[in-house]
Parts: C-alpha cells; sequence; structure tokens
C-alpha cells in the first residue's frame, strides 16, 4: 500500500460516516479539536498559511439535525486554498447529534444554548446544559475559537433561508447574504448562550454570523454557498478592500 493510499485511508476511518461520506480531503492540514461525547473526533481542517492576513473560520452543523452546511463544508475542504487567506472548517461540532438526528449532542444538550454569553438554564429542544461550557464539544469550539481568533466565523444552520444579521460589523454577513442569495434579516432572539453571540462579544473587532440555510437544500444550492465563502474571504484579504 502506497503511503498515499494509507494516508488516506487512516483519514477515512478516523472521520466515520457522517463527517465526511464524500471521500478525502485536500486542505492542508487536519487536527482533532476534542471529541464529543461519545468519544466521536471534532475534526477541523485548514488551508492556507496560519499567519495569513485574514482568518476566517466555516462551521457545517452545531444541530445534529441541521446537516445541510456540512456539504459546503466538505466542498470547501476539497477545494484550494484562497490567496492570503487562512481557512478553517469544521463540519459539525456535534457529531454525535448528527449520528443520531438530534438537535442536541447524546447529553441532551443544545449546543448553541451551552456558550457563556448571556446563558441562563433552559429546557425542552433547547436545553442549555447544567451550566456554561458543560459538553466537551462547546469546550473544543471554543478553544479553537480562542487560539484561531477567526475574523469572519460562518456558522450554518436551518431551516430559515435566511442570513441573520449579527450585532455589531454587518459588513460581511450583508455581502454574504448577496453572493448566496439569502435576504439579510435580524433573527429577533435572543438565543442565550449562542455560539456566535458569544464570539462577537468575546472577540469584538472580529464578525461572526448565522447562514440559516433553508430546509430543503438543491446541490446548486451547495455550490453557490461554497462559491460565496471563498468570494467573500477572496474579497475581504484583497488589499483593496479597508
Amino acid at each position: 500500500m502506497s503511503e498515499l493510499l494509507r494516508l488516506r485511508l487512516i483519514w477515512a476511518l478516523a472521520l466515520a460516516a457522517p463527517l465526511c461520506a464524500a471521500g478525502p480531503a485536500y486542505a492542508d492540514q487536519r487536527t482533532e479539536i476534542g471529541n464529543s461525547v461519545q468519544d466521536r473526533p471534532i475534526v477541523a481542517f485548514g488551508s492556507g498559511l496560519q499567519d495569513a492576513p485574514l482568518k476566517v473560520l466555516v462551521v457545517g452543523a452545531i444541530h445534529g439535525n441541521e446537516t445541510a452546511g456540512m456539504r459546503i463544508t466538505r466542498r470547501l475542504i476539497r477545494a484550494a486554498s484562497i490567496d492570503h487567506v487562512r481557512l478553517s472548517i469544521v463540519p459539525t461540532v456535534n457529531p454525535d447529534g448528527v449520528a443520531a438526528g438530534t438537535r442536541g449532542n447524546a447529553h441532551g444538550v443544545d449546543l448553541n444554548r451551552n456558550f457563556p454569553y448571556r446563558w441562563r438554564p433552559l429546557g425542552g429542544g433547547e436545553y442549555s446544559g447544567p451550566r456554561p461550557l458543560s459538553e466537551p464539544e462547546s469546550r473544543a469550539a471554543q478553544r479553537l475559537i480562542l487560539r484561531e481568533r477567526p475574523d469572519v466565523t460562518i456558522w450554518f444552520h436551518q431551516p430559515f433561508g435566511l442570513i441573520d444579521e449579527p450585532e455589531g460589523d454587518p459588513f460581511a454577513a450583508h455581502r454574504f447574504a448577496q453572493l448566496i442569495g439569502l435576504p439579510l434579516v435580524r433573527l429577533p432572539g435572543p438565543y442565550p448562550g449562542s455560539a456566535s453571540r458569544w464570539q462577537n462579544h468575546r472577540l469584538p473587532s472580529s464578525t461572526a454570523f448565522v447562514a440559516e440555510l433553508p430546509r430543503r437544500v438543491s446541490s446548486a444550492l451547495v455550490r453557490r454557498g461554497t462559491a460565496s465563502v471563498r468570494r467573500l474571504a477572496s474579497e475581504l484579504a484583497s488589499p483593496a478592500v479597508d
């Protein structure tokens, strides 16, 4: 067996079916950033130089029953690097939820209510856990974000078919909405403990926003979403953009 085939086999076995059934990745770095409650790896892929002028993070799914964004991340993983951009790609921070088809993780915690900013105890389908960052998946995402300190983060969700206008600088979200062809709408919230709102509070010089894909996502939208991420990153990294 060649070294290339051996590495591809190791990669495929480590990720397992829910993460990347679409074949080997071509991003230049693969890192396990943590493990889920059921010990599935949470994987980040990186392309571009670590010290690139612009850092972009894309998360395909945080809710295990909202997985269309993972189709976009799979295409991003296999695409060429973008000039002047460090692109980090996490297919999902909730592999247990993806495997089970559930919103929450294996503890039933909605990970998008488990971050520290404005966290409060919630029950039902948005159970926020016993305390902020109680879940290994949330802690893994937090560590990655604080280590990478991305300038722009896109969190994919479903099913509203819109781009949520973030608090703070809306420029990146507005441009992404134009590129992908979805309306820019301020969701009423308050969404206590959400990842993007924690991120915008914790790293105020950056911007994180939610991209809500529709319930049914065509292959054309996946291609357009992939191209939109890359175009946005390229434009923001351009010396012509102040």
